[in-house]
């Protein structure tokens, strides 16, 4: 029998969601950089498409340009996902609570995820900014322009020169939308599907239930998170004059703006390697996390 939740030391749990959360981040990294260079077109491609994106980065940067920016992404999710799955049990268990019989009603599931998910998102901004500047380092290189960061030092030094502290916190707006979205598919779907499955099936809390509840919760939170991806990844990727952004004023100008040059479904763009990174993503978090929080004496999740 697990402890109680109640009395679960709060670093351990946050140290192991970090871990697994580094695990996921490394495997699938590849994949989020192409989603980010896909996302960042516009009418000027100089890749057309995943896989040649990928056979691009490799013949012009090499085999490890397909990591470029995991740095700061894994400091992301030091800030980021230990503060999400914290903030998501927090007001599950001692705010909302459970219902007698052990489930989480799905209205209460989803202001959970979406307030987790954003509250996080907003702490973690400087991070995501940092990671998406240095995603797009390679391309532009590659087109003959000055890279504009020698790594993730340099990044943080040259945006707070640029705009302050202030400056770290470009784009946080559409990030945070994106981040409750994303959350709302992956922690609310995730624990909604696990429940549901322990409940009405004969499975028992075990690697499987976990698998094929990370199924459902990474295809939701592509389907939810990639326009809000969109709009976050290229109003963090705009250059930015006298503090105001070049191309974009906000998440709408961005939103209408894309919409009305490149149609609905560029709100889609990148939605395949977000939902091949998100399905692996998904599934590898939730395994190795439920798995170590086990061994660990925690109890699943």
């Amino acid at each position: 029998m697990p402890p109680s939740k109640h009395n679960d030391p709060f670093v351990l749990k946050y140290c192991l969601t970090v871990a697994a959360a580094s695990v996921a981040e490394t495997v699938t990294f590849p994949l989020d950089l192409l989603k980010t260079r896909l996302q960042v077109q516009e009418h000027h491609r100089p890749y057309k498409g995943m896989l040649q994106t990928a056979i691009g980065i490799v013949r012009d940067e090499g085999v490890l340009g397909l990591w470029k920016g995991l740095s700061p992404g894994l400091l992301r999710h030091v800030v980021y996902s230990g503060c999400r799955m914290s903030f998501y049990e927090v007001i599950r268990d001692d705010v909302f609570g459970k219902n007698p019989d052990g489930v989480y009603p799905l209205w209460k599931a989803i202001p959970t995820g979406m307030l987790a998910g954003a509250l996080a998102q907003f702490l973690a901004s400087p991070t995501d900014l940092v990671k998406v500047r240095l995603q797009m380092e390679g391309q532009r290189v590659h087109e003959g322009l000055e890279p504009r960061y020698r790594g993730t030092r340099d990044a943080f030094r040259s945006i707070l020169r640029e705009g302050g502290i202030v400056g770290l916190w470009k784009g946080w707006a559409p990030n945070c939308q994106r981040a409750a979205l994303v959350c709302l598919g992956d922690l609310t779907t995730y624990d909604a599907a696990k429940q549901t499955i322990l409940h009405y099936t004969r499975r028992k809390d075990d690697a499987g239930t976990h698998a094929l509840a990370s199924v459902f919760s990474g295809l939701v939170s592509a389907i939810l998170g990639t326009p809000a991806d969109v709009v976050k990844t290229r109003i963090m990727n705009q250059l930015y004059k006298d503090g105001h952004g070049v191309h974009y004023t906000s998440s709408w100008d961005c939103l209408t703006k894309t919409v009305k040059m490149e149609g609905f479904w560029a709100l889609y763009k990148g939605f395949i390697p977000i939902w091949t990174r998100m399905a692996p993503w998904s599934l590898t978090f939730w395994l190795v996390y439920e798995e170590i929080r086990v061994l660990a004496g925690i109890g699943n999740f």
